[in-house]
């Protein structure tokens, strides 16, 4: 397969009909450097900026993830390849205040938070979209494999990439029409990542065959549980372990230890296996229970973005993720505390519905918009 031509990326595109200038996030990894590839292959001016959000020598992010020092030359490296200048801006503060900090008060509360989604909210298409523009730049490109295009009314929609098994719209529903307006993702419409695997291959860059980066850029490999302990311990507050039945089972070390669905660290018991299915950070409890009691159908969601703009007045028929890996189930949600939060309603009750993690709304492959799931109601 040959790479994508000019006239396929103007097809997808048409903001790239003309000479542009583009400065392309670059983050050591294959989907990025081709995103650059492409760019520069097609005539436009490509500038590639790679991040530096977390300091290696502190103990904290992955020797090979997005956050490292060999991210930054790996990223330099494709933009020699390609022929582009390279820079690299220090984002630690920012992306320790944004990121990190949201990251720990989140597991403070009992909630399980989902960083990338506010890594692009606040870093990459906030501040970094801001730099963009001082360098003078019509667009922000990514690697985001998800598609953004532009309705007769002359409002911008996100779509799901064209590959299902690599759609990546579900850490993009942050995105307003501002923003939208700015950004190209020229692998939306690449039918599959082994395309883009094979493009790096032909274009001659070294991180054709990087594996993915899979877990959180800047937690240690130990886990996220050595890292609170190094960087809040005030978050390990400890408590009870209490079954749903009532009984105490023992303590624990803190709630930020827990998650739902989770089974590790919980007190030996003899019969079925027990797995955490709500936590209670007024009290400090953990409360678990069987498989069927992590199942649940209702439950709300707060400070929702809608991309296009347009809140629903009413009750809506809606296609729902509530994680990155999770599919999208039939729901109807309608909004509550005068448009303030939204109430989802599954059609078949879901597993492990986790406060802290996004709630994503789509009609077919249209992202419609999401939010942060606040509170879930245990099924009767």
């Amino acid at each position: 397969m040959k790479a994508l031509e000019a006239t396929e990326l103007r097809a997808a595109d048409p903001r790239l009909a003309s000479r542009r200038t583009v400065v392309v996030a670059m983050s050591g990894g294959v989907d990025s450097a081709v995103t650059a590839a492409l760019l520069a292959r097609a005539g436009h001016d490509v500038i590639g900026v790679t991040l530096q959000v977390w300091p290696e020598h502190d103990g904290g992010g992955r020797a090979g993830g997005c956050c490292s020092l060999g991210a930054v030359e790996d990223a330099r490296r494709a933009a020699n390849r390609i022929g582009i200048p390279h820079y690299v801006l220090n984002f630690r503060e920012h992306f320790g205040r944004s990121v990190i900090g949201h990251f720990i008060r989140e597991y403070a509360r009992g909630r399980t938070p989902n960083p990338c989604v506010e890594c692009n909210r606040s870093v990459k298409f906030d501040e970094l979209l801001r730099q963009a523009r001082v360098l003078g730049a019509d667009f922000l490109a990514t690697g985001h494999y998800a598609r953004i295009r532009r309705d007769d009314a002359g409002r911008w929609r996100l779509y799901r990439g064209r590959d299902g098994a690599k759609d990546q719209s579900y850490v993009l529903y942050t995105l307003t029409q501002e923003q939208l307006a700015r950004t190209v993702m020229p692998l939306g419409d690449v039918g599959s990542k082994a395309e883009t695997r094979q493009m790096a291959a032909e274009l001659g860059l070294s991180v054709a065959g990087k594996p993915d980066s899979q877990e959180v850029c800047f937690v240690p490999r130990e886990g996220y549980v050595p890292f609170l302990t190094r960087h809040a311990p005030g978050t390990l507050r400890p408590g009870r372990v209490v079954h749903v039945d009532g009984r105490d089972l023992g303590p624990h070390e803190g709630i930020a230890f827990y998650t739902l669905g989770q089974r590790r660290r919980l007190p030996a018991t003899k019969g079925p296996p027990l797995y955490v299915v709500r936590i209670d950070p007024a009290t400090d409890t953990v409360i678990v229970g069987g498989e069927s009691d992590l199942y649940a159908s209702r439950f709300t969601v707060a400070d929702v973005n809608w991309i296009g703009g347009e809140a629903p007045t009413g009750e809506l028929a809606v296609l729902a993720r509530i994680r990155y890996n999770a599919a999208a189930s039939p729901a109807r949600i309608e909004p509550a505390r005068g448009g303030e939060v939204i109430r989802c309603r599954f059609a078949a009750p879901q597993r492990a519905i986790t406060p802290g993690q996004a709630a994503v709304f789509y009609r077919e492959d249209e992202v419609l918009g999401g939010g942060t799931i606040e509170s879930v109601e245990p099924e009767a």
